[in-house]
């Protein structure tokens, strides 16, 4: 049935659903593992990198966070190409709003902003809608520390804690169980690690394999900071070492019992 209106990204089929817009959802759900962590004092994206060479030079490049003003980033999950083009937007429309009225732009307008432009993509004839999904980090003065994600169809929402991309129900299941409101960055980082080292498949979480972010405030500016592999392979270290202590105490409470 669906046949006869796959086709097109403007036909709606008989049951009221826009194909193409859900074939560009599943895109996403096959690209590489992003989740965001909201913590009291920052934010964290995390990102799970899949395209790795050791000839990459790590200043310059980075496959799945991006910066796009002094106060905001953002992570991908779907094609890389459509999402150069977002942010490309995202940036010109915050360096916009910067020249106008001279402050950053709240970050739930500029989210608004490039949604619009995205749901414009599913209402045109010969476009199609763009194959990625955005997680945004941020602050303003407004309402602080935020996260959001937006779909391909325009949709976006706020959230706390969230995963995109591959195994993302898996994912949002375990934050949903230990995330936490009261939670501090350090084990945001943490918790993050937790999420992805149960979710990816992969048989061991490396620094190589992934990218981490944290957005925090110091003495009144927004600091973005991508976390080098020496600061990863740390918290990786301290990631298995609590699992070590948990595994013991999960044995000695069953030996005991």
């Amino acid at each position: 049935m669906s046949r006869r209106y796959d086709s097109r990204t403007t036909i709606f089929s008989p049951e009221g659903r826009l194909y193409q817009v859900e074939y560009a959802m599943e895109a996403i759900g096959h690209a590489g593992t992003c989740l965001g962590i909201l913590a009291k004092d920052g934010v964290v994206l995390a990102a799970e990198r899949r395209n790795t060479n050791k000839l990459l030079d790590e200043v310059s490049y980075s496959e799945k966070i991006y910066k796009l003003h002094e106060d905001m980033a953002c992570s991908v999950a779907g094609i890389t190409s459509d999402a150069n083009f977002l942010i490309n937007e995202l940036r010109y429309s915050a360096q916009r709003y910067l020249f106008y009225y001279g402050e950053p732009q709240p970050c739930e307008q500029l989210v608004s902003s490039i949604c619009d432009y995205k749901q414009l993509y599913t209402q045109i004839g010969g476009k199609r809608p763009f194959g990625v999904s955005l997680l945004y980090m941020g602050w303003d003065k407004h309402h602080g520390y935020q996260l959001y994600q937006s779909d391909p169809s325009g949709n976006y929402g706020g959230w706390k804690a969230t995963c995109i991309g591959n195994n993302s129900a898996a994912a949002i299941s375990m934050l949903k169980q230990d995330y936490k409101e009261t939670i501090e960055l350090k084990d945001a980082l943490l918790l993050s690690l937790k999420v992805l080292n149960k979710t990816l498949d992969i048989n061991k979480l490396s620094s190589e394999k992934m990218e981490l972010a944290t957005l925090t405030r110091e003495n009144g500016k927004t600091v973005i900071k991508v976390l080098p592999t020496s600061e990863v392979d740390e918290l990786l270290k301290k990631h298995e070492a609590a699992e070590a202590k948990s595994d013991a105490e999960k044995k000695e409470k069953k030996d005991k019992s």
